[in-house]
């Protein structure tokens, strides 16, 4: 009994010494901004740490989206391995690190899913003075639901306390607005529509105008001028997530694959495949590339849904569960010589399916989730953008 008490009292003095110390670290750094929500954190992160260098700061930023990096001081970045899989308590790790560096600012994406997460990461370990809420959307509701309300009130944990806060977020942001109203924060709304479409041909990848607002709106509260920053912002590099599209030929077939895999919620993925059409609104077909996974059950059959109302030519299921996926798409009404069960494939084996299509020009959107075969279909077409296959 003895021994357990006493182990009980050296694991608290531990803990208390392991905090204290994580405090004097964090007080080293002027400025963090704790980057949160559905979508679009990790390209904001990127985007917020290009565009605060061109105000002459000195910024580092930590992503933690498809592919986990560090981001230096001049723009180049580093992966972070992770041998254990993803805690939370990487941020410690990450704020020490970048503390030591003596830099002004850093960006640091919320890595927590849980609302009790959230409220610890930044309560406890990042105490940011600026917070960033992209959007909410009906994601991870095993944990955060059920319902958008529930949602938002889970991201809301990562608001800073007594200090300011922006989103893009329209829908729910009376809500977020209560929220932060009792931790004494003011909350701006970011208006994605008032950015030019001009601001946006400057990219290299597929970026959102919400992304983009969210982050000039920090830099300008930060004092960084706006048209620097957006500068800047077109140098920094994508996520690896971020959505791209590119070209490939099979004999008289032009096939344009978007990747947007990592738009996984439906809301998310019908706005980016609206907005990929209204630029390639030459191209009559389009169709969609569904990546299933085992542990995905949920997502894709939510994604499927959205395929029941989306003016689609054909869907082609891949990955794991393509089997059962097959079984509920001609549930919900799908015709069944508009779905196809191709399994696990190789990028060759999907151009050959896809290549049985009557079209002379194909929009293929590739959905559900990078991991498993999505990565491998990815790195397909990526290798061989521009090229016959």
């Amino acid at each position: 009994m003895y021994s357990l008490v006493i182990g009980l009292l050296i694991l608290i003095i531990i803990w208390i010494i392991e905090y204290h110390n994580h405090q004097y670290w964090r007080n080293k750094i002027p400025m963090i901004i704790h980057v949160n929500g559905t979508r679009g954190k990790s390209s904001v992160t990127r985007l917020l740490a290009a565009g605060l260098r061109a105000g002459g700061k000195k910024v580092m930023a930590k992503t933690t989206g498809s592919a986990p990096v560090i981001i230096f001081e001049d723009g180049s970045e580093t992966p972070i391995v992770r041998h254990f899989g993803a805690n939370i308590k990487e941020q410690l790790k990450i704020i020490k690190f970048c503390a030591k560096r003596d830099i002004d600012i850093l960006v640091l994406e919320c890595m927590a899913v849980t609302p009790e997460y959230q409220w610890v990461t930044e309560k406890k370990m990042v105490r940011s003075q600026i917070g960033v809420i992209t959007n909410t959307r009906l994601d991870h509701l095993d944990v955060m639901g059920p319902g958008l309300r529930n949602c938002t009130l889970s991201l809301c944990n990562s608001l800073p306390q007594n200090g300011v806060a922006f989103t893009a977020e329209w829908k729910m942001f009376p809500l977020m607005e209560k929220e932060a109203g009792k931790l004494h924060t003011k909350l701006n709304f970011s208006d994605g529509s008032k950015v030019p479409d001009e601001f946006m041909r400057g990219f290299t990848h597929i970026e959102h105008k919400d992304n983009v607002a969210l982050s000039l709106d920090v830099c300008e509260y930060c004092n960084v001028d706006r048209n620097a920053a957006l500068q800047e912002m077109y140098k920094a590099i994508p996520d690896i997530g971020a959505a791209e599209i590119f070209e490939v030929k099979r004999g008289d077939k032009k096939i344009f694959f978007v990747h947007s895999f990592a738009a996984n919620d439906p809301e998310s993925t019908e706005f980016l495949i609206n907005y990929v059409k209204q630029i390639h609104s030459y191209v009559d077909n389009v169709s969609v590339v569904l990546n299933t996974r085992e542990d995905r059950i949920y997502r894709s059959k939510q994604l499927i849904d959205m395929c029941v109302d989306l003016d689609h030519d054909e869907l082609f299921l891949v990955g794991q569960q393509t089997q059962s996926m097959f079984s509920y798409a001609l549930s919900r009404n799908i015709p069944k010589n508009k779905v196809h069960d191709c399994g696990w494939v190789s990028g060759t084996e999907l151009i050959d399916a896809v290549s049985k299509m009557n079209a002379k020009e194909i929009l293929l959107f590739g959905v559900g989730n990078i991991g498993g075969n999505g990565g491998i279909i990815v790195d397909y077409f990526r290798e061989r953008n521009g090229k016959n296959v």
